[in-house]
């Protein structure tokens, strides 16, 4: 694991405009399906690649083990990948997805598409600043800092649990914005390497209470278990 310098702490609780002292809000968050850039290892973020049949499998294997499980709502991102992950589940429970922007995976500028030998010779420069993970170092080519991509994923999760209090929300995004609610819950820096494990279709079940965001269950990925391993993961291929 890297050292890192400066690390910025996320604040928890998190401050809530108009708090209840009552509603809880459960959040189901789950991270899309495996690609063909996965396994590849390649920088996705913004870049909108469909599942491959291994993703497809992985997204009917989330639709049945849920199916008997439905939620008040459901949401997601509107890249192809979440979309496509969250089909069988809104078939399941009749329930068409809320798409939301602000559930996208972090954008990784000039580096999305590529994967990690072609950034070392094309973009040397870029991959050594990539490796100190710093909060307010933004790629070129339209990149978000991971202080602002993390600003952008609070927004969104609390726009929406604080939008149904009281409520079973389900949530398929990608594994940055996973990472950045694990950090949050944690009170974790939010630079730095990863530090939790994030399968894809993975469930992570989380409460908004008061403006607070806490941790039930994590990675739990049991229907997965005779499914092919999933790749190794790293902070742009998610």
């Amino acid at each position: 694991m890297l050292a890192t310098r400066g690390m910025a702490r996320s604040p928890r609780p998190i401050p809530s405009p108009d708090p209840s002292p009552t509603s809880v809000t459960e959040l189901l968050l789950i991270r899309h399906g495996e690609t063909d850039w996965n396994r590849e290892q390649r920088f996705q973020g913004q870049a909108d690649v469909p599942l491959n049949d291994i993703g497809r499998a992985q997204a009917e294997r989330l639709g049945a083990r849920l199916a008997a499980d439905r939620h008040d709502a459901l949401f997601a991102s509107d890249l192809a990948r979440a979309l496509e992950t969250a089909a069988p589940l809104a078939a399941h429970w009749r329930l068409p997805p809320g798409l939301l922007k602000g559930l996208r995976e972090q954008h990784f500028g000039v580096l999305e598409g590529l994967d990690v030998p072609t950034i070392k010779v094309r973009h040397a420069d870029l991959w050594a600043r990539w490796l100190e993970h710093r909060g307010d170092f933004a790629l070129p080519g339209g990149g978000e800092s991971l202080r602002t991509f993390h600003a952008r994923v609070l927004a969104a999760v609390r726009g929406l649990a604080e939008a149904h209090p009281g409520r079973r929300l389900a949530l398929v995004t990608h594994g940055g914005v996973l990472d950045m609610l694990w950090r949050t819950a944690r009170g974790e820096p939010i630079e730095g390497l990863r530090r939790c494990e994030i399968p894809n279709t993975g469930l992570n079940r989380l409460r908004w209470k008061n403006g607070t965001l806490d941790i039930e269950t994590w990675a739990d990925a049991a229907h997965l278990a005779d499914l092919p391993p999933q790749p190794p993961t790293n902070a742009g291929e998610r």
